[in-house]
C-alpha cells in the first residue's frame, strides 16, 4: 500500500474556524492538511477527514520536555565549549567565561543550556572521548554548584560524554547522529529516563556536505526520523521524552534547507516536541548577503519566527536575547498582549 504524509496546514490567527484541530496542544491550529505521495502528488483535504491515528498523532498534547511545557515556544541557547565551532569557537571555552555565558543567556531570555565540546560544523574533525568529557563535564558541575536551575542539554554524539554531564548534572541528551554514531546512546537514554533529541545528518561532519543528495529531502528526513522514533521506543525510551530535529544544515544543500523549512510542519505527524536549529547557518548569510557568522542574527530570527509559525516547540540558537525580544513580538502580535 503506498505510504501517505499528512502536513498540516498551520495557522495562528485568533479567530478560527469550529471544526479546527489544534496542533500538538499549542499555539497554532489547522483546518486543513496536505496529503503527500511520493512522486509528486498533493492534494489538499479537510483536517476532519485525516485518519484517527495521525489526527491523533497531530493534535496530543506534547509532554514537558526536561521541565520545560511544549505550550509556547522555548529558546534554547547554546554554549559552545570549543575551539573551532563555525561561528563562536573559541569564545567561551576557558571555564570561567563558560560559567559567565551560561548565566548571561538565561539572563537574555534561554530556557534551556545546550553545551556541546565538539564542533559538528562541516568539514569538522571528531573530538575524543576523554576530551570531549574534559571539556563539558566540569563546566556543567560548576554551573550546578554555583545553584544555577535551568535545564541543560548536553550536545554530544558519545554515550560516555553524555553519561558524564549526566552525572555532573544535565538534564536532556541531544545527539545529532540520532544514536546512529555511538548505539550505547539508546541504553542511556533509556536508563536515565531522560528526553533525548534525535537529528537527521545525512553523512558525518567531516564529509556531509560534499554532495547530499535526497529523492525526496522532506519525506526522506520524515521515514528517517520515523525509524528512529521506532528504535528508540524499542529500546525502552518513551515518545514522549523524545525530540525530533530535522537537521537543518547537515547533510542539505540550500535547497534541500528551504524545502524542509517549508515543509517542517509535517514532524508533527511523529508525535513529538520539534527542535530547529538554523542559527547563524550558511544558507542564511548566502541569501541573506552576509559573510560573517556573526552578522546572521536577522536572518536567524526571520527563519526562527517562520518556524514558530508551523508549530516548531524548541529553537536552539546563539542570539537569545535578539531571538526572545523578535518571539515576544510576535506572540503579543498573534496572541494578545498584557502590560
Amino acid at each position: 500500500m503506498e505510504k501517505l504524509y499528512y502536513r498540516p496546514l498551520v495557522q495562528t490567527d485568533a479567530v478560527r474556524p469550529d471544526d479546527a484541530l489544534r496542533l500538538a496542544g499549542g499555539w497554532g491550529w489547522f483546518d486543513t492538511v496536505e496529503r503527500i505521495a511520493r512522486g509528486g502528488v498533493r492534494e489538499l483535504i479537510p483536517a476532519r477527514h485525516l485518519p484517527e491515528e495521525v489526527a491523533e498523532r497531530l493534535t496530543a498534547r506534547r509532554a514537558p520536555v526536561a521541565g520545560m511545557g511544549m505550550d509556547c515556544p522555548k529558546i534554547m541557547g547554546i554554549l559552545n565549549l570549543t575551539p573551532d565551532s563555525f561561528s563562536d569557537g573559541g569564545r567561551f571555552d576557558a571555564p570561567e567565561v563558560a560559567l559567565q555565558r551560561a548565566q548571561d543567556l538565561v539572563a537574555a531570555g534561554a530556557d534551556i543550556l545546550d553545551i556541546g565540546g565538539e564542533s559538528t560544523r562541516p568539514g569538522a574533525q571528531e573530538v575524543p572521548e576523554d576530551e570531549e568529557i574534559e571539556r563539558t563535564a566540569p563546566v556543567i558541575a560548576a554551573l550546578r554548584d554555583e545553584g544555577f536551575a535551568a535545564p541543560i542539554s548536553i550536545d554530544t554524539r558519545k554515550a560516555m560524554v553524555g553519561d558524564a554531564a549526566v552525572e555532573a548534572g544535565a538534564d536532556m541528551l541531544n545527539d545529532v547522529s540520532a544514536m546512529e554514531f555511538d548505539p550505547a546512546m539508546a541504553e542511556l537514554a533509556a536508563i536515565t529516563g531522560l528526553p533525548i533529541c534525535l537529528m537527521h545528518a545525512q553523512g558525518l561532519p567531516e564529509t556531509m556536505q560534499d554532495d547530499p543528495d535526497y529523492g525526496d529531502v522532506l519525506l526522506d528526513v520524515y521515514d528517517y526520523l520515523e525509524e528512529r522514533v521506532a528504535l528508540a521506543e524499542a529500546n525502552g525510551i518513551a515518545r514522549e521524552r523524545i525530540v525530533v530535529d530535522p537537521g537543518i544544515g547537515f547533510g542539505k544543500t540550500l535547497q534541500h534547507n528551504l524545502t524542509l523549512l517549508r515543509g517542517l510542519s509535517l514532524f508533527h505527524g511523529l508525535g513529538c516536541p520539534v527542535l530547529l536549529g538554523v542559527s547563524r547557518k550558511r544558507f542564511i548569510g548566502t541569501i541573506g548577503g552576509t559573510e560573517a557568522a556573526t552578522d546572521r542574527g536577522p536572518g536567524t530570527l526571520a527563519v526562527t519566527l517562520a518556524g514558530v509559525a508551523q508549530g516548531a516547540q524548541i529553537h536552539r540558537v546563539h542570539d537569545v536575547r535578539e531571538i526572545a525580544q523578535g518571539l515576544r513580538l510576535w506572540r503579543a502580535i498573534t496572541e494578545g498582549y498584557e502590560s
